[in-house]
């Protein structure tokens, strides 16, 4: 019988070591008090939603909380996290669906207005800690929250190399431009209660002007 050193042994055991019984159930807990709070943050947005409620919601002790996350600004940040690679999967996918670079970005933005649509106090709450001076920095420059600002940097990348754009577009800085815009729609739904036909309406003139500048003569 071949012989396996004693450290490679040890390497092969933990790749196919079985989680625990105590694992599985601290992981199981886990999920509760995300999926708990998932619900009040959607519904009550989050300084309406305490860990005392998501404890309740969840069938548990504040204590078995706290034993999974630090605070509920901790608890809040693993949801939007979760959220923004969900949006930024959604949101590409809606794209590649485009004809032009005008239909891909409406595409994309109406996917992300759609995504939130249903939960508005979470999408709310989230506009409020992204501008927090103590947590919208970490938020801002977040993987996902990138990945959306390269997937508009992409669409209009296309643009150019499909002869739609410019070589001079200034796909930097019109990218700022239409992440801003897409942002800066979301408080027509959640105060106004705007519908996705109005949203994607505004959004469609928005797109359409900022490249305006761009479009090959």
């Amino acid at each position: 019988m071949k012989h396996v050193p004693g450290s490679l042994q040890a390497d092969l055991e933990a790749e196919v070591r079985v989680p625990t019984r105590r694992a599985l159930a601290k992981q199981q807990t886990r999920l509760k008090v995300l999926a708990a709070a998932r619900k009040l943050f959607s519904e009550e947005g989050y300084e309406g939603a305490t860990i005392r409620d998501i404890a309740a919601a969840a069938g548990m002790s504040t204590g078995a909380v706290f034993a999974n996350f630090s605070d509920k600004s901790d608890l809040f940040r693993e949801i939007m996290n979760a959220d923004m690679v969900l949006l930024s999967e959604a949101m590409r996918d809606a794209a590649q669906k485009g004809r032009t670079v005008d239909d891909a970005l409406l595409r994309a933005f109406a996917a992300g207005y759609a995504f939130y649509k249903s939960q508005l106090p979470l999408a709310r709450a989230a506009f409020s800690i992204s501008w927090a001076p103590d947590q919208g920095p970490e938020l801002r420059a977040s993987p996902p929250v990138q990945a959306l600002h390269e997937l508009i940097a992409e669409q209009l990348q296309l643009g150019v190399e499909r002869g739609e754009l410019s070589q001079e577009a200034e796909i930097k800085l019109r990218t700022q431009m239409l992440w801003d815009c897409y942002l800066a729609n979301y408080p027509e739904a959640i105060f106004l209660g705007w519908s996705l036909d109005a949203l994607q309406a505004k959004a469609r003139d928005q797109i359409r002007v900022i490249l305006a500048g761009a479009r090959r003569g």
